[in-house]
C-alpha cells in the first residue's frame, strides 16, 4: 500500500524559506507569484498493511519524527 503525507507549517507561523523561494521566483521573472509557503511530501510504502492499521502506523510516524505539531499539519493520503 502507497502513501503519500504532506508536512506544512500551520497558519502563523513564519516561513523564512518560503519567503527566499518567493523572492526567487519574483527575480526569475516569475509573474503573479503572492506568496509561497514550503513543506515536506514524504512517499512510503507499507507492507502488508491494511488500510486502517496503515494509517495508524502513519499517523504515529507523523506524531513521533515526521512532523513538528507544534508548528506543522499533516495530512495522510493512502
Amino acid at each position: 500500500m502507497k502513501a503519500r503525507i504532506v508536512v506544512t507549517l500551520k497558519n502563523g507561523v513564519l516561513d523564512p524559506q518560503g519567503k527566499a523561494i518567493e523572492g526567487a521566483l519574483k527575480s526569475l521573472g516569475v509573474d503573479g507569484v503572492a506568496s509561497v509557503r514550503q513543506g515536506k511530501v514524504f512517499d512510503v510504502e507499507m507492507a502488508g498493511a491494511d488500510p486502517a492499521s496503515a494509517r495508524a502506523q502513519l499517523t504515529a510516524a507523523c506524531e513521533k519524527l515526521l512532523a513538528n505539531t507544534v508548528i506543522e499539519n499533516y495530512q495522510i493520503d493512502l
